[in-house]
């Protein structure tokens, strides 16, 4: 009688989150006389996936995609580099205030960004980088508090032994990193790089204050579009919607292996 209730239980929290999901994408498949029915009408009568495609046309959603990537692409390849060797650093060098330096990495994690928001517009404003793409690339090139801690951690999982033996092989402390901590880091480096990914691919603010010129928009920002002063393209939203959801819920539902173990394999050791 107890799995009876607790399966019953996970299935009507299970529909009750699928829900809304279910709601989009059925709302993008429905002609506009049937979007604002009352009672609402969960299945369309017929099924206009001409939808998708008027949707996307209708603003340059190609160009708002190869932005979008290209942010993505580039400031994930920032984080797993610097966010690497910082932790690689903390993890493996001795040096004077090291703890009170990597304190000082964690407590960075408590100021929220719409607190360093002001100032960093006007430092990239002072640069000539508003309106670019650069704001939300090469911040990641600096690091993430979250990301260190997570790899050193890592790391302090990883016997000395073995550094010790490649450097009386002769290895330096970049073959070291490269030739054995890396290779035995994968779990952790796709956790971070699915982490980076999905805070690319869904930010909006830090796009929304950035950039002006809409051929430099994201698909966030694109989205956004459909919501005009007299109206709202609700039909729209939901069909670009669904369409821009699919790659983040294809990288989890790929990676959730790899996101469990790395989570899994942090903390151990301190």
């Amino acid at each position: 009688m107890k799995k009876v209730v607790v399966y019953a239980l996970l299935i009507f929290f299970s529909l009750l989150f699928i829900a809304p999901l279910f709601w989009a994408v059925t709302t993008s498949l429905k002609s506009p006389t049937e979007l604002y029915l009352f009672p609402p009408k969960w299945i369309p009568s017929e099924w206009k996936f001409s939808n998708f495609a008027e949707a996307w046309n209708i603003q340059p959603f190609n160009t708002f995609l190869k932005n979008t990537l290209i942010i993505t692409v580039m400031a994930t390849i920032g984080q797993l580099i610097s966010c690497t060797l910082v932790a690689y650093g903390f993890a493996r060098f001795t040096f004077k205030g090291r703890d009170f330096l990597f304190l000082i990495v964690l407590a960075t994690m408590m100021i929220p960004w719409e607190v360093t928001m002001i100032p960093q517009y006007m430092e990239f404003n002072y640069l000539g980088w508003i309106n670019t793409l650069k704001p939300l690339i090469v911040p990641s090139f600096f690091g993430s508090a979250y990301f260190i801690f997570l790899l050193r951690q890592f790391i302090l999982t990883i016997p000395r032994e073995l550094d010790e033996a490649a450097t009386i092989d002769g290895a330096s402390k970049l073959t070291v990193l490269m030739r054995i901590i890396v290779p035995l880091m994968g779990p952790s480096l796709i956790l971070v790089a699915v982490f980076q990914i999905m805070s690319c691919w869904n930010d909006y603010l830090g796009p929304l204050i950035f950039l002006n010129d809409q051929m430099k928009y994201t698909l966030t920002l694109g989205l956004s579009q459909f919501k005009g002063m007299y109206g709202v393209d609700m039909q729209s939203i939901m069909a670009i919607t669904c369409l821009i959801s699919i790659p983040p819920l294809a990288i989890f539902f790929f990676a959730q292996r790899y996101i469990v173990g790395g989570i899994a394999t942090t903390g151990i050791k301190g």
